[in-house]
C-alpha cells in the first residue's frame, strides 16, 4: 500500500448474513464484476456504509431493504468485534469514493422473515447485484473476493450455531 493510503481512514459499515429457514446463508453477485458462472469472488453478502448518528442496527436493516429489496428479517445475532479490511492498491483512490483505506464492519447474522419472492434486487435504479442464491455457510469464504475472504472465514465460524433448519 502506498504510504499515503495508511492515513485514510476505514468507512464504518455493517454487514448482514441473512439465514433462511432451512439454515443457508443469502449471496448475491456483484453486477460490477464480470460475471462467469462459477467464477469465485464476484458473490458476498449485503452490507453497507452506517450513516452519521445512525445505529447499526437500524443500518443493517436499512441496507437490506436498499441492496435485496425486502427488510423481512431480524437481528439473531451479533459478531462482537468491528471487522477491518483493507482495499487491494488497484482499488485505493477509485472504490468507495476513494476516500477510505478500506472498512470497519460490524456484521449481523439475520432470519429472513420472508418468501424467496420479497427478495427483489431490482427495486433500486442502479442494483449493486444481479443475481442472488441462497449458500451453505461454509463455502462463504471461498465465495468472497480474496481481499474479503478473510472476514468470512470468521463469520462462518461466528455465525455457525445459526446455520441450521429453523421451523419457526
Amino acid at each position: 500500500m502506498h504510504p499515503d493510503h495508511a492515513a485514510l481512514p476505514y468507512r464504518p459499515n455493517v454487514g448482514a448474513v441473512l439465514f433462511n429457514r432451512a439454515g443457508e446463508v443469502l449471496v448475491a453477485r456483484r453486477a460490477d464484476l464480470p460475471n462467469a458462472e462459477g467464477a469465485p469472488g464476484g458473490w458476498q453478502m449485503p452490507q453497507g456504509g452506517i450513516d452519521d448518528d445512525e445505529d447499526p442496527r437500524g443500518a443493517v436493516l436499512r441496507e437490506l431493504a436498499e441492496e435485496i429489496g425486502t427488510d423481512r428479517a431480524a437481528i439473531i445475532g451479533e459478531h462482537p468485534e468491528w471487522l477491518t479490511y483493507d482495499l487491494p492498491a488497484e482499488l485505493i483512490g477509485r472504490a468507495l469514493g476513494g476516500r477510505y483505506r478500506g472498512q470497519r464492519q460490524r456484521w449481523f447474522a439475520l432470519r429472513f422473515l420472508g418468501e424467496d419472492a420479497d427478495i427483489r434486487l431490482d427495486l433500486d435504479p442502479h442494483p449493486e447485484f444481479d443475481a442472488w442464491r441462497w449458500a451453505p455457510l461454509a463455502e462463504l469464504p471461498e465465495l468472497a473476493v480474496p481481499f474479503k475472504r478473510d472476514i468470512y472465514i470468521v463469520l462462518a465460524a461466528s455465525f455457525a450455531p445459526f446455520a441450521r433448519p429453523h421451523l419457526a
